[in-house]
This record gives structure tokens, sequence and C-alpha cells, in this order.
């Protein structure tokens, strides 16, 4: 750590882009930790979680299979429904999963090297508007800032969105320099857009932030910078717009439903269920507004705190100190221009999140982590570089006394997990609080131990929880931080699988499944989760009746007896349906699947294969057998067939 604040000096700050350092030995060698440390953190075990979130696995699985199921982010290599997103952060795993065959490594793998790289990305950002220290500090937040852990080990498709921001954040920095190209604006747009088909809408929330930083900082003349900005949103149109186009253009009779809209459009997904609906909560289909914690306090809440709550109230007082330091600074100046972009990240993000009332997961808040990391990289080797005015050495004492108290709040909810972190982490930032106050005055070696230990202080339990979430192992649609054991928060809600948990079939069930390889979909069930744990157990195709929520009118009933008629379905699995469980009204969408569950359950004889009812629809529906009454297949499943 004092090599790190050894550097934190006037020499470290860069004013015009021809004064970077640089790259010398001792700095490599700290690059190379940093990434090395981040890789081994990422990938150790990475096999623990399995499936991880079986959802999107299952749709790996099917893209491997079938290039159409690839290039729509079909559920299924039978191409009934896609995935509720654009399907950007699919195609990376299905070529993983293509070349590599199916398995947890060759689903995660790319998660967790789109985190190194991001990390990476964030130090050549920062590096050029503040120097080697600032960019080392940056890249340490986000390597260990939890809910990072947490998304870099896992395959939902923020770990690409993040990356690609990241690299949009990189481009328009580079755009703002003095006879900068204006292909770095391209790249810009081209990185939000292909965001866009990771994440949708989410990706254009550092869009405000961006143009800010270019208006004002570029050092083109203002017409020039306006045209800048029009090209970089025309690369941005194209890059995510061409993939819009294409599936609006494709006849729906030969592609998939688009899963999570109402009326199979892409459009409609982009713009209701994973847009405005994520801000309104009117989301159609969705399970209802479940969001009690709107506000101000949301990001610190026990729901999102122990994500990314753990440096933002350092990241907010090193922006303001920043932005004041660096006041007079002419207006094309790096350091601000970084300030004026990763703050502006930072606080509309932050905003939109807290008062978002649709649905927000904690783990999207990993959005905010490189911006924080930036703000903390470059105000605080601001802060330090002043150390002597009482102002500075009383912010920065501020800080870290407002960073430990917080963390050890944040530990304190995990009680039982280590007591004695959150009083350590609570005694060392009240002694660097008090020794900053002086630190202007103390000798120069004795300063850099005093800031060793602030940064010691401030990073110690983010460090710890991140280890842990590193540690444990993580599945179902909604992971959360922290030590293993504290995972189980929502799960599924009974049943052979749940809405946010897969099914584990047993051996019998799943011989079952596998030995159906002649139909179109070996089998059919309501919700997205519940077929891919039929799915990737048996390696065949499963229908997942109304996409993900089990409220999507695809198929409709008409459509399901013509696919049954038709021999393309050989079983339906019994689950529980999730339509109207979280209420009714505008969210609750599409009934069709439980209308196809009544159906099936209403025509044809329920047979119990390792503890779950299905039904085989190849049989002959049943005349007047009861409806409660259930046979048992053989164990041998080929013995029946």
């Amino acid at each position: 750590m004092t090599a790190v604040l050894s550097r934190a000096n006037t020499a470290d700050i860069v004013d015009p882009v021809s004064d970077i350092p640089s790259f010398g030995w001792w700095e490599r060698v700290r690059l190379g930790v940093l990434l090395a440390v981040t890789a081994a953190m990422y990938l150790w075990n990475l096999s623990a979680s399995g499936w991880a979130n079986a959802f999107y696995s299952a749709a790996a699985q099917a893209g491997a299979d079938s290039w159409t199921a690839m290039l729509f982010g079909s559920s299924d290599a039978g191409n009934a429904i896609t995935v509720d997103k654009t399907p950007g952060a699919l195609w990376i795993v299905d070529l993983s999963v293509r070349l590599f065959g199916l398995n947890s490594w060759s689903v995660l793998v790319p998660q967790a090297l789109m985190g190194v790289a991001a990390v990476a990305v964030l130090y050549a950002a920062v590096r050029r508007a503040a120097g080697p220290s600032a960019a080392l500090i940056a890249g340490c937040v986000l390597a260990l800032t939890p809910v990072a852990a947490l998304i870099f080990r896992f395959n939902n498709p923020d770990a690409l969105l993040v990356l690609m921001l990241v690299v949009g954040a990189y481009c328009v920095q580079r755009a703002c320099e003095e006879d900068a190209s204006r292909w770095w604006l391209v790249g810009a747009g081209a990185a939000v857009g292909f965001g866009f088909l990771a994440k949708m809408l989410q990706a254009f929330l550092v869009l405000p932030a961006f143009a800010a930083a270019y208006l004002w900082s570029a050092w083109a003349p203002l017409r020039s910078r306006l045209v800048g900005l029009t090209t970089a949103l025309a690369a941005l149109v194209v890059s995510a717009g061409w993939y819009l186009a294409l599936v609006e253009l494709w006849p729906a009779s030969s592609r998939p439903y688009i899963g999570g809209s109402q009326h199979n459009s892409i459009l409609e997904l982009a713009l209701g269920y994973n847009g405005i609906g994520r801000l309104t909560g009117n989301e159609t289909g969705g399970l209802g507004n479940l969001n009690f914690d709107v506000g101000w306090g949301r990001l610190f809440d026990r729901g999102m705190g122990a994500d990314i709550a753990w440096l933002l109230p350092a990241a907010l007082v090193c922006l303001v100190a920043g932005l004041v330091i660096t006041r007079r600074a002419g207006r094309t100046d790096p350091t601000r221009a970084a300030l004026v972009l990763w703050g502006g990240w930072l606080v509309v993000t932050a905003v939109v999140f807290s008062f978002a009332n649709g649905i927000v997961h904690p783990y999207y808040t990993v959005a905010l982590a490189p911006a924080i990391g930036a703000c903390v990289g470059i105000g605080s080797v601001l802060l330090w570089r002043h150390r002597r005015d009482v102002r500075a050495a009383t912010a920065m004492a501020t800080t870290v006394l407002v960073t430990g108290v917080l963390a050890a709040v944040l530990l304190a909810r995990h009680e039982d997990w280590h007591p004695w972190l959150r009083a350590a982490v609570a005694v060392l930032a009240v002694a660097a609080a008090v020794l900053l106050l002086v630190v202007g005055r103390l000798p120069r070696r004795v300063a850099w131990g005093v800031g060793a230990l602030a940064i010691v202080a401030c990073l110690a339990g983010p460090a710890a929880f991140t280890v842990a979430t590193a540690a444990a192992p993580h599945s179902g649609a909604i992971p959360s931080v922290g030590p293993a054991g504290r995972h189980g928060g929502f799960g599924a809600f009974g049943g052979p699988g749940g809405l946010l948990e897969s099914p584990q079939p047993g051996p019998a069930l799943t011989a079952l499944l596998a030995d159906a390889g002649q139909y179109r979909w070996t089998a059919a069930v309501v919700g997205s989760n519940n077929a891919a744990g039929y799915q990737l157990a048996s390696g065949e195709p499963v229908m997942a009746v109304g996409g993900f929520n089990g409220t999507d009118p695809a198929p409709t009933l008409a459509e399901f007896k013509t696919l049954v008629g038709e021999g393309e379905v050989h079983y339906f699995i019994s689950g529980r349906s999730m339509t109207g469980m979280f209420g009714g009204g505008h969210s609750s969408g599409s009934r069709e699947a439980a209308d196809i569950a009544t159906w099936v359950a209403g025509a044809y004889s329920p047979i119990r294969v390792d503890g779950v009812v299905l039904y085989d629809l190849t049989s002959a529906p049943r005349d007047s057998q009861p409806a409660h009454s259930v046979h048992q297949l053989p164990a041998h499943p080929a013995a029946r067939r």
C-alpha cells in the first residue's frame, strides 16, 4: 500500500496527454499483480456453482446445438421461445460451449475473463486521466466490490454489460484528447450498442455522462463536438439497431417467440418489459411491483447494501472534492473530464436504481462498481496531493471515518460471521481518520504509512466480503453476495422446480426424458427455470410454456393442442404455475400457460417418476379415469416404451 502512495505525488497527476507517464517496470509489476489476483479470485473453484443461472445455461446449451437458437437466444433447441433479453451475452457463451462442450467451466469462464478485462480497461482509462496510482486504486476497488465478484463468477448478462460500458467510457476519454480520431467516438457508440444487446436499455444510463464529458472537455470546436456526438449516436443505433430490425423483419413463423413480450415483439421487450416498465413498474407479464424500498436509502438497505454500498459515500466525497480541486483547470483538463464522465455515470445510475419501481435486483448494482472505483481512485489521489491543506485533510479523514462506520454496519447484518472484523474495521477507521487530520505535517514516510492504514481501513470490509462471495457457490435467478449459506433468501416456490431455482430431476426421470429424442421437444413445462433444469439434465429440448414467468402467450392453448396433435411434444411435466402468483392487473400478463396446464391435467392420465407428476402426450386421452389417479412408471422407462 505504501508503494501506491509513494507514487501519488505531483508527477503522478497528468495534465496534457503528452505528460502521461510511460509504463515503468514497477508499474508493470503492480498491474500484473492486480490482474493476476483478480483472475485467481474470479476463476478459483468456479465449477462449484454448477450451472449457476440454469435459465441462461440452458439457452447456451440450445445455442450450441442450433444456430437459429443462438441467433435469437432461444431457451431450447426446438426454438419455442427466447430468453427475455437480447442475446448478446449468450453469443459469447454459446461459442465457448461449441468449442469446449457444455460444462460449468465453459459457461462461467467467459464471465470471469470479462471481469479481468473490465479491471484492465478501467485501469487504462483512469491512468490516462489521473496517473498510475489513481488507476491502481480504481482497479482494486472494482475487483474488491462484492457484487463484482458475484457477477463475474456468474452467467447473467451483467458481466458483458459492465465490460462494454467501461470500454465505452475509455473511448470517450480518448475522444476528448487533443488530436483524437473520431473513431474513438464510433468505438464508444458501438460499445454501448453492444451493451444494449446484453442488457437492453440499462446500457443507456451512461449516455448523459458520456455526452456531458465530451461536450464540455473535448479539444474540438463546439460544432465539431456536436457532429462527433451525432457520429457516436449513429454508431450506437447501428450496433444495437441492426438486431432489432433483423428480429422485427424476420417472419414470426420461422423464429422463436420473443420471450418477455406479450405480442411477439422485440421492440415491446426493449421498450416495455426491459425498458420503461423497469422504471414505472408497469411491466405486463412481470410478477407485479414487489419494491417496497424505493428511495434514497435503497442502495444502503439490506437488499443492496452489502452488494455495493461499502465505498459509495467515499466515491461521492471524492467526486465532489475532485471537482472542487480542478475547478480552475482548463476546459479540456483530462482529470476533470474523467470526473464528469465517471461521476455522471455514478450519479445517474444510482438515482435510477434508487427510485425505479419495476424489477430491480440487487446484483444490478454491479453497473455502479466501475464508476465508484474511478471516482475513489481519482479523487483520493487528488486529495492526497493536497493533504497539507486542512480542507483536504478533513475531507480524507471524514471519508475514511464514514467508510469504516458503514462497513461495520454492513458487517453487523451478518453478526455471526467473523464478528471481530467489524470491530477491527471501526478501530482502524477511527485511527486512520485521526492521523489523516495531521498527515500534512508528518514526515513523508510516516505519511505514507498513514495513507496505507487508511486504504486498509476502507478496503478491509468489502475485500473480506468479496473473498467470501467468491468462495461461495451461487445458483438460481437472483444470486446474492456474502458467505456460503446466505444465498437462499429467495429460493424456489416448491414443487419440482420453481420461479427462481431450477429442478434437479432424479435418474429415472432424466433417463425417461433423454430417451425421447425423436420428438422436437422431449417435454413441456410452465416456466423457463423449470424447463432449464429438465433440459440440462436430459440434454434434450424442453419447451418453456409461458416463458420465464409463465405469463407470455407462447404457445396459446390452441397452438399447443396443434403441436400435441402433430406429435411434436412427448411429455408435459406438472409444475407450479407462476401466473397470477404475485398480483394481477396490469402486470399479470397472459394466462395461456395456466390454461394449457389445466387442459393437459383434464385430458391425460398422470404418471409419477421420481416424485414428479407428468403426462404422456403421445398416449390416448383418457375418457373417464378419475383425475386424482396417478400411475407409477416402471423402474426402467425403456421397458414401458
